[in-house]
């Protein structure tokens, strides 16, 4: 396996005393888990976050092997994780992607619609901006992994009123996404959408007083 292209990382797993195994959501080649050297060190420490965009270069001898990869930073999510509900909202969104899908197959739908997702929560001024954003992508997963109902004819987000709205049919899609998309892992990867819809809860829950 030899790629260089650009990828959202979604997942960062301690390896070892320096090094992570880092996941990384390509337009091209999909999920694909790689070693990266010093991936807890000084330098890569605040790349190897969740949520950043990346330039991975990928590099196995065989298809067996784990990859070994060198990723540089071209977008930081991190002025934004210290933002309870932005936080909470990359947290799930990248927990999803990576606990989803099979690694090594192509999903260029989902790698353009998780990169979207992501620039509207960093983006947006609330999360009206980005509920309906993140229905679609949930529901996206589902139909992508066979799971889901027939798309739209114009392939455009849901018309959601306002976030009370959003919230209704986030909880609706709660039980599909924890039975199909997520596994074995379920308990641990719903607990931050769990938060993520207590922190979405509270902010309607402003609005509304």
């Amino acid at each position: 396996m030899q790629l260089r292209a650009p990828a959202i990382l979604v997942a960062a797993r301690p390896h070892g005393e320096t090094a992570v195994i880092a996941r990384v959501m390509t337009q091209d080649a999909g999920l694909v888990a790689a070693y990266v050297a010093g991936g807890r060190g000084r330098q890569l420490r605040p790349v190897v976050i969740p949520g950043n965009a990346v330039m991975a270069d990928i590099r196995a001898k065989s298809d067996s092997q784990l990859p070994f990869a060198r990723i540089e930073l071209t977008a930081s999510r991190g002025p934004w994780l210290s933002e309870p509900l932005p936080a909470a909202a990359i947290a799930w969104t990248c927990a999803l992607t990576a606990t989803a899908l099979p690694e090594r197959q192509p999903y260029p739908r989902v790698y353009s619609a998780l990169s979207a997702l992501l620039d509207a929560i960093c983006a947006a001024p609330s999360a009206r901006g980005w509920v309906a954003a993140l229905v679609a992508y949930e529901t996206l997963l589902l139909r992508e992994m066979g799971y889901g109902g027939p798309e739209n004819e114009s392939g455009e987000r849901p018309e959601i009123a306002d976030l009370a709205a959003g919230l209704e049919i986030l909880d609706r899609l709660e039980r599909p996404v924890g039975r199909y998309l997520i596994a074995d892992a379920r308990a641990d990867v719903m607990a931050a959408r769990r938060q993520l819809r207590e922190r979405l809860a509270r902010m309607d829950s402003r609005s509304a007083g």
